[in-house]
């Protein structure tokens, strides 16, 4: 079977437009363009480099189309930009290679075993059943790890 070559896309090379706190994009080629009026929380910002892309040396590594390069800014671009910039330090990548095991493991208990949907209808009751089902595992974890009750008293047997 052959399959297609993956297409590359511009922010892969290297040649994204990126949007500033100005207002403006500037695409690789240096041009700079407005961005639309914020319409909201939820809709998309846009630049449109149409006719900064007629003859421009780099639109063949920038877009394939024919109108030119359409730049679409979703809301919480800045937010993913300072993410993407966090998660490029190597200490980021250490703490996550840490931590993220446990998490996922803790989630894999706790929708184990059929668990994954609602039982009840109702926020009240599905929330009880959380908590309770939460108690359950870390309850689990505990006598695990050693939890004895010696008729009055709860104790974890001292690790050597």
């Amino acid at each position: 079977m052959i399959t297609a070559a993956a297409l590359t896309s511009a922010a892969a090379e290297g040649f994204i437009p990126v949007a500033d706190a100005t207002g403006t994009a500037a695409c690789p080629a240096g041009h700079a363009v407005p961005l639309s009026p914020d319409r909201g929380p939820t809709l998309p910002r846009t630049a449109n480099f149409g006719r900064h892309c007629t003859g421009c040396p780099l639109r063949d590594r920038c877009t394939t189309s024919k109108t030119g390069k359409n730049l679409r800014i979703q809301p919480g671009y800045d937010l993913q930009r300072t993410a993407r910039r966090q998660a490029a330090d190597p200490a980021w990548h250490k703490a996550y290679r840490r931590w993220r095991p446990p998490v996922e493991r803790a989630v894999a208990w706790l929708v184990g075993h059929g668990n994954r949907r609602l039982r009840y209808r109702g926020t009240i009751k599905n929330n009880a059943w959380l908590h309770t089902r939460a108690a359950a595992l870390n309850l689990r974890t505990l006598i695990n790890l050693g939890l004895t009750h010696n008729g009055t008293t709860w104790q974890i047997r001292a690790v050597a």
